[in-house]
C-alpha cells in the first residue's frame, strides 16, 4: 500500500491534495481512521486548514465518513470500477446538504467560498475542489486503489492516464501474483 510519504507519484495537484489527504484519512491495510470520533475529526479538519476547531459531535463524524466514502466511490469510478456513481452523488449530495458556498472574487477571478464553521464549512470547501477539479480536467486523474486491502488515493500523474495501482511494485505485483495462483490452480 502507498504510504502519505509516497508524494513523488501520488500527490494531487493545488487543493486537489485536500481531497486525497482526505479520502486516506481511512487506511483499509491497518483498519485505521484518523476521524473516528468527535475529537479527531476537529483536529484533523482543524490541522488540514479546511475549519477551525469546533466541538464536533457524533452526527457530524457520521455525515464527514459518509461524504468521505462517497468520494472513494467516485475515485474507484475514475479507476474504471463498475460503482453506482449515482448512489455516491446521492451519499455526497446527503452529506453536503447544508453546506453553503457564495461567490468571491479573489485575484480577478470568481470563486466559491465556503459559508459556515465546523464540518459545514470543510464540506463545503471539499465540495468546492471538487467540482473546480472537475471543471479544470484533473479530477479524473485522482483515483481509489482497486486492492481491497489498500484502497488508498492516489494521483495518476501517467501520460496516458492509464495508472491502476497506487504502488505497481505492492498492490500491482500482489494482483499479478494472486491472478497468477489461481490460474495455476484452476
Amino acid at each position: 500500500m502507498a504510504t502519505s510519504e509516497d508524494t513523488d507519484t501520488s500527490t494531487a495537484p493545488g487543493e486537489l491534495e485536500l481531497v486525497r489527504r482526505f479520502v486516506n484519512t481511512y487506511d483499509a491495510e491497518l483498519d485505521t481512521d484518523e476521524i473516528s470520533h468527535p475529537g479527531s475529526l476537529s483536529e484533523w479538519l482543524s490541522g488540514a486548514g479546511l475549519s477551525d476547531e469546533f466541538d464536533a459531535s457524533p452526527g457530524d463524524v457520521e455525515r464527514v465518513r459518509s461524504a468521505r466514502e462517497a468520494l472513494r466511490a467516485l475515485l474507484f469510478a475514475n479507476n474504471g470500477s463498475e460503482t453506482d456513481g449515482g448512489d455516491a452523488g446521492d451519499r455526497l449530495n446527503d452529506a453536503l446538504a447544508g453546506c453553503s458556498l457564495e461567490v468571491r472574487f479573489e485575484d480577478g477571478r470568481a470563486v466559491l467560498a465556503p459559508v459556515g464553521t465546523g464540518a459545514d464549512v470543510a464540506l463545503a470547501r471539499i465540495g468546492a475542489i471538487v467540482r473546480e477539479a472537475m471543471l479544470d480536467g484533473t479530477w479524473e486523474r485522482l483515483k481509489a486503489c482497486p486492492a481491497d486491502d489498500c484502497q488508498w488515493a492516489f494521483y495518476d500523474r501517467s501520460r496516458n492516464r492509464s495508472r491502476t495501482w497506487c504502488n505497481m511494485e505492492l498492490c500491482g505485483n500482489r494482483s499479478k501474483v494472486r491472478a497468477f495462483r489461481e490460474r495455476r490452480s484452476g
